[in-house]
């Protein structure tokens, strides 16, 4: 089992809560992201500020690393559409840590993938891990998803490190004030601004954070057990858009209108995970369900709402696409 683990994307939303509940769990944390922490001082203070996307000859480390838990991505699949760039840096961040794990024999590698990689479903009600096919992808994001995931297996095959793939979606909950749906429904619940639906018929698995993180510690603890493998770790239920902006609204007493607008190039329509492989492997039993976790989330919300230092860090991230 591995005592010493390597996060990336430690400053993001997942990787705050998962560097947490590792070093709560005994084991010793190297995390490792490109920006400082702004939700965990003792997180920041370890923080091995590194850019990914180049070749990573120069990374010194106290510790050689058991494991490595590759988080790091750029995840906004419009954003990849705009700037297909983005998706390419997810890429090379892959391979240049693959790379690193090969020069240092590190022999493990957790990877989070996403549901993106099922595409659109066609007449499909739930994915299993088996479900994939390259016709289905329709944006770069996804497609390099897929692409790394078929990178990892071929490091598995060449070089021996021993892979455990988990594919996510939508992942919500504290720790966010990016420009995905929640947040953003949240932020512009607050301001009485309209909450857009682009996509009436949408309708997707959200996963709170800590059964998220909750489904990758039960991978760390029997990673040797169950390597090889690909895992949904979704909640197997399916809420739309349209729902979802409705609950938010009701839960911060907004009267924003609700408006709906056509699906966006890139963007898939429906996803609903099949978990009974990560129910069989891990026992994994996500217990959030989306109202729980959108209550649970709006109250820290608020709250962080109040530290001007947060409001502005979100701020900045809409007022960079004109969505302020």
């Amino acid at each position: 089992m591995p005592e010493r683990i390597l996060v990336t994307g430690s400053s993001g939303t997942i990787g705050t809560a998962l560097v947490q509940a590792l070093d709560a769990s005994g084991y010793t944390v190297i995390p490792v992201d490109i920006r400082p922490s702004v939700w965990d001082r003792k997180i920041n203070q370890s923080t091995i500020r590194c850019d990914l996307r180049k070749p990573l000859t120069g990374l010194k480390l106290k510790y050689c690393p058991d494991l490595i838990i590759h988080l790091a991505a750029n995840a906004r699949v419009h954003d990849s559409v705009v700037n297909p760039r983005l998706a390419l840096d997810n890429y090379l961040m892959t391979y240049y840590l693959l790379e690193f794990a090969r020069a240092k024999g590190i022999p493990r590698f957790l990877f989070t993938s996403s549901r993106e990689v099922y595409g659109e479903p066609g007449n499909k009600a739930r994915f299993r891990e088996k479900d994939t096919h390259v016709s289905r992808l329709k944006s770069p994001y996804s497609a390099t998803k897929f692409g790394i995931e078929a990178l990892i297996h071929s490091y598995r095959d060449c070089y021996g490190i021993q892979p455990v793939i988990t594919r996510l979606s939508n992942v919500y909950g504290m720790y966010d004030v990016s420009e995905r749906v929640i947040p953003l429904f949240m932020y512009y619940a607050l301001r009485e601004r309209e909450l857009c639906v682009f996509g009436k018929e949408k309708k997707f698995d959200f996963t709170f954070i800590d059964d998220c993180v909750d489904g990758l510690l039960r991978i760390v603890k029997r990673f040797d057990r169950i390597s090889g493998n690909t895992l949904n770790l979704a909640t197997g239920r399916g809420e739309r858009l349209l729902d979802l902006a409705t609950m938010i609204r009701d839960l911060i007493g907004s009267g924003s209108r609700i408006s709906v607008s056509t699906k966006r190039t890139g963007e898939i329509s429906s996803f609903i995970g099949n978990i009974s492989l990560a129910k069989k492997l891990l026992g994994y039993h996500p217990k959030i369900t989306l109202r729980k976790g959108l209550e649970i989330t709006a109250d820290w919300y608020v709250e962080a709402m109040k530290e001007r230092r947060i409001y502005e860090t979100q701020r900045r991230n809409l007022a960079r696409r004109g969505w302020a």
